[in-house]
């Protein structure tokens, strides 16, 4: 399994033309962009999305501009790097030998699961020592494929192809460890009713439509849009939405502005892709990076 499998979840080669410094200030506004400064020190915080399609790219004359004047480009994750990746995954998203998903899943939901899996076309005996949570961001990941968003065009991969095009530094906000032992921190019950609630939503359609609207949100750099497609996904009493909440925004947005905070010491220029809706509402890096004394604009 590649690294792409990766940002299947909020919910990884492809060459992709990203032409830093040379782009018509004709092409739209795409995302978030902010521009953070301290004390004489500037950097900027670009909300991304993990999947993609043809004509996202080249990015907007603005973002270009603030990468190409960044000395370091900042991700939540260098999705080139596999190897940890597949230490990552075996560790948290595999069962051991002689274990299986069989076990672990009541019969109607593991019925429910092998359905999904058949419309998919993914045969059980390919997954059956993958974890709930790794099948349910599988299934997922595999409706956006099917629906013409691929994780090959996902933003990372043209921001890295523009830094290393300029020689720029690379760092990690996280590691592949960190983000799938967040998922594995869920308990077997919890893990089984994160499976159901997404086998549901890829049953109505609701997945496929909540994925689609932050994709256009982000697209047309939408704020109400993106907004709304914040609010979905952090509002009600399902374990997705509690676990959206809880973990992978309200866990992880302070260490995040802990570590940009760091970086902005070090006198780097940093220029930080990080998802979208880890840039909205009052716990948003904008906000959490304003309390800690930054000045932070929104550029568009």
């Amino acid at each position: 399994m590649k690294p792409g499998i990766l940002f299947a979840f909020l919910l990884a080669c492809c060459q992709l033309v990203f032409a830093a410094g040379t782009l018509e200030t004709s092409l739209q506004h795409r995302g978030q962009l902010f521009r953070v400064t301290h004390e004489g020190k500037t950097s900027y915080l670009y909300g991304t999305i993990h999947v993609g399609r043809d004509g996202f790219y080249p990015l907007d004359a603005v973002a270009s501009r603030a990468l190409l004047d960044s000395t370091a480009l900042v991700i939540e994750l260098d999705i080139r790097e596999d190897k940890q990746f597949q230490v990552a995954l075996a560790r948290h998203g595999l069962y051991p030998e002689g274990d299986s998903i069989q076990n672990h899943l009541t019969p109607a939901t593991l019925d429910k699961t092998v359905q999904a899996l058949a419309r998919a076309g993914i045969a059980l005996a390919s997954v059956q020592h993958y974890k709930p949570w790794l099948i349910a961001n599988l299934l997922v990941g595999a409706e956006m494929e099917k629906n013409g968003y691929q994780r090959s065009q996902a933003v990372e991969f043209a921001l890295l192809a523009a830094a290393q095009k300029q020689d720029k530094t690379v760092r990690e906000l996280e590691s592949a460890d960190y983000q799938l032992s967040l998922f594995d921190a869920l308990d077997a019950q919890q893990q089984e009713q994160y499976l159901l609630e997404n086998l549901a939503d890829l049953a109505d359609g609701d997945s496929l439509k909540k994925s689609q609207a932050l994709v256009e949100a982000w697209n047309a750099a939408d704020r109400s849009g993106i907004q709304a497609a914040w609010h979905s996904a952090t509002s009600g009493d399902s374990i997705s939405a509690g676990f959206m909440n809880r973990v992978l925004l309200g866990k992880r947005n302070p260490e995040m502005a802990a570590n940009i905070e760091r970086i902005m010491q070090q006198d780097q220029v940093a220029f930080v892709g990080v998802g979208l809706l880890h840039l909205v509402g009052d716990e948003g890096l904008p906000q959490l990076l304003k309390r800690r004394g930054y000045q932070v604009e929104q550029l568009y």
